[in-house]
């Protein structure tokens, strides 16, 4: 598919039909992640693929926003290896995920598979919850599968500002 139609075309998903990705286009998915560009190439992030149905009921304690999702991609990075802006108020941890996670969001239209970014949850819930790491920092849940038959975007996903009002050229 045409980037610019990935793009234009890509929703979030509210309703699964509860199929897992298959794992090609899973591998496919993951691999957009990996190549996504990092700060100082620190390569900080880290993906927990969650498929079973024990791992999926971690997730569902956490949020109500899997949407019967069988795939949920939870993105993770090690806030020991983060590079520091000057200045010392930020790192690239969260950034650097988000760039993993859109890579991957992306990937996942260009292959049709449906997803949904997910941020409606309690991070530290979550990596309790999932036994993650105390150096790892969630980031996101990116939910992954495909669309319920006559699931649609929602009525506000075409509404967008001019780019006039969101750009300005100094």
């Amino acid at each position: 598919m045409e980037f610019s139609e990935v793009i234009k075309n890509r929703y979030s998903c509210k309703k699964f039909d509860g199929r897992p990705v298959d794992k090609e286009l899973l591998d496919q998915i993951l691999e957009a992640g990996r190549l996504a560009p990092t700060a100082k190439n620190l390569q900080e992030q880290h993906i927990y693929v969650i498929q079973s149905e024990e791992n999926l009921s971690k997730i569902d304690k956490v949020t109500p926003c899997r949407y019967g999702a069988a795939t949920v991609a939870v993105v993770a990075f090690d806030k020991n290896n983060v590079f520091v802006y000057p200045g010392g108020k930020r790192d690239s941890g969260g950034e650097d995920a988000a760039i993993v996670a859109t890579h991957m969001m992306l990937a996942a239209a260009n292959a049709g598979v449906d997803s949904c970014w997910v941020n409606f949850f309690d991070p530290d819930a979550a990596a309790k919850e999932l036994g993650l790491p105390d150096n790892e920092e969630i980031l996101m849940l990116l939910v992954l599968g495909y669309k319920a038959e006559g699931t649609k975007p929602l009525p506000p996903h075409s509404q967008r500002k001019e780019l006039s009002e969101t750009v300005t050229y100094l």
